[in-house]
């Protein structure tokens, strides 16, 4: 089989629901169940015992990343549904339910395949709006605590609001709808109940936080000047079972619009490059990429001095720059 087949094959059903594959049903229906998580968290925090409520809590502060990283990064590369109304809807459904707009979420992430994790130019910016090195120093990635807790404080929606209108005019105005739409929930919720508004603000950041912390540890190690190894991956098989192949990351990266269900085949097709890349595997999920035993020899790798940018990297960042 060619390098390229699983890269550029274009998957089929003959399902009048699904544009790819029905396999999508699964995580359309977590997304689904997600919802249904995020109104029964209402519903019970009058009624159980307040122990209870914090490990549902917790649990939902997990399935934020789990859904970010999962359903909503999967939906964004290969929308699910055939037709654009569903494809609306379940934008609009995922919005409420991990309290952010999908669409803008959209941009954030195209903006983050642009840049891959680059490190700052000579004036201190980066094409990646959320890279680890951003914030970083020397040319070294940020420590992961500040950037998985402080991350959420730098998000400037009107940055992204003037991309979307610079590139579509309708969706952005399709991102502020959802705004509006997620932050008309929580301002309901909290009507009806400014004790549950209180307590679900914490986990809701939370869960934000710990999505950034998923995809600090997708970087970390990871070498932003070669293609092949613009991302970490990791084949924990739970987590990869459960977060829709979230793991592969480096393949995703290399190849975005592979389809989860297509990974493993991808992977197996390019592994001997990987290893001629370097590129980097890890062996717990992200979220606890600071268990993994080779993080020393990760942090050497960060470390690095910055070499001078050549001609030709610099072209090929002006080029990206004008792109974006």
């Amino acid at each position: 089989m060619r390098t390229g087949d699983v890269a550029t094959e274009r998957l089929t059903t003959d399902s009048r629901i699904f544009a790819f594959t029905r396999w999508d049903a699964i995580p359309v229906l977590a997304s689904i169940f997600h919802c249904a998580f995020f109104w029964g968290m209402f519903f019970f925090f009058p009624r159980v015992p307040l122990w209870l409520m914090l490990i549902l809590g917790f649990i939902y502060s997990i399935s934020i990343s789990w859904n970010i990283n999962g359903i909503s990064h999967n939906f964004i590369h290969n929308p699910y549904f055939r037709s654009p109304l569903l494809n609306r809807l379940f934008s609009i459904l995922e919005s409420t339910t991990i309290g952010f707009s999908q669409v803008f979420y959209g941009c954030i992430h195209m903006q983050h395949h642009k840049g891959n994790a680059d490190r700052p130019d000579e004036n201190g910016e980066t094409i990646d709006w959320i890279s680890i090195y951003k914030h970083g120093h020397d040319g070294e990635a940020e420590h992961p605590f500040t950037y998985a807790f402080g991350s959420f404080f730098r998000e400037d929606p009107k940055t992204v609001f003037q991309e979307l209108k610079r590139k579509n005019p309708r969706e952005a105005f399709w991102g502020v709808t959802e705004l509006v739409l997620f932050v008309a929930t929580f301002v309901v919720l909290g009507i009806m109940n400014w004790r549950y508004i209180c307590f679900l603000l914490f986990f809701w950041y939370f869960g934000h936080s710990l999505s950034y912390l998923n995809g600090y540890y997708r970087h970390y190690g990871g070498n932003p000047d070669k293609p092949m190894a613009w991302g970490v991956s990791s084949y924990h098989r739970l987590y990869n079972w459960t977060w829709f192949y979230n793991g592969y990351h480096a393949e995703h990266h290399f190849r975005p619009k592979v389809h989860w269900t297509r990974m493993e085949a991808f992977r197996d097709q390019i592994l001997e490059q990987q290893r001629v890349a370097g590129v980097r595997v890890i062996r717990p999920p992200y979220a606890l990429g600071f268990l993994d035993p080779d993080l020393r020899s990760a942090r050497r790798r960060n470390s690095r001095p910055i070499e001078p940018e050549s001609e030709v990297n610099a072209t090929e960042k002006t080029a990206k720059l004008r792109r974006a």
